[in-house]
Parts: C-alpha cells; sequence; structure tokens
C-alpha cells in the first residue's frame, strides 16, 4: 500500500524523481538542460518549498514563478503538447510514489497551473493560430 505525501521529505521524493525524469524527455527535457542554466542546488529546494507551500501552506515559498517561465517562454516557445508532456511526467511521478489526498491535491494544482501559465504566457492563443 503506498502512503500520502505527508512532509517535505516526500515532496522532496517526488520533485527529485519528476526532474530525472523532465530532464532526460526527448519533448520537454532541453527546457532543463539546455535553455537557461539551472543551479539544482538553489532550483530544487526551491521547487519542494514551492509545492509544501501548496499542499501544507507553510509560507516558505516566495518567488517569481509566473515571471521565470514567461522569461523561459521566450529563449524557447512553449506549446500546449509541452505542458501536457510535464502533466503527464508529473501525474506519472506522483502515481508511482504515492496514494492519497494529497498526492491527488498536488496532480490537481499541477493541472491549474499548466491552464493559467498558458493562458498568461499567451500558449492557447498560438496554438489555435496553426
Amino acid at each position: 500500500m503506498m502512503l500520502d505525501i505527508s512532509s517535505r521529505e516526500d515532496i522532496e521524493r517526488l520533485v527529485g524523481s519528476f526532474y530525472e525524469r523532465a530532464t532526460k524527455d526527448v519533448l520537454i527535457g532541453h527546457y532543463f538542460t539546455s535553455v537557461i542554466p539551472i543551479n539544482w542546488d538553489e532550483h530544487i529546494p526551491t521547487i519542494v518549498s514551492f509545492w509544501e507551500n501548496i499542499l501544507f501552506k507553510t509560507g516558505g515559498y516566495s518567488g517569481g514563478m509566473m515571471y521565470k517561465h514567461m522569461n523561459l517562454n521566450y529563449l524557447s516557445a512553449f506549446k500546449t503538447i509541452h505542458f501536457d508532456r510535464w502533466l503527464e511526467i508529473w501525474e506519472l511521478t506522483v502515481d508511482e510514489l504515492f496514494a492519497g489526498v494529497n498526492a491527488e491535491e498536488v496532480k490537481f494544482r499541477a493541472r491549474t497551473i499548466a491552464v493559467i501559465m498558458q493562458t498568461k504566457i499567451g500558449v492557447y492563443k498560438e496554438d489555435t493560430k496553426k
């Protein structure tokens, strides 16, 4: 029986496993490996704090997630397919490691974030112009 996400350590495991997959993915891996240099020693704890704040309302995250992704989009334009793949890897990773209310919540929140981010960046508009 799998346990639910219940601690920062669980989130660290989830985020680490996600990036292990995402960085090697043929569709989205380049965002993490070549579009911009990522300092993983800073990035991982920031992302863990982001998800910890979402799940446990710790107040431990402050950042400019949208601004950072808008800059990334400028360097290598996102398409809906990129967000779909990000969600696919995220949900697969969550489902392989955890089960429960918090596991479902991080999947739901990721889907919500993807919609908001695509809307703010204008990805939906671009995809419909094809």
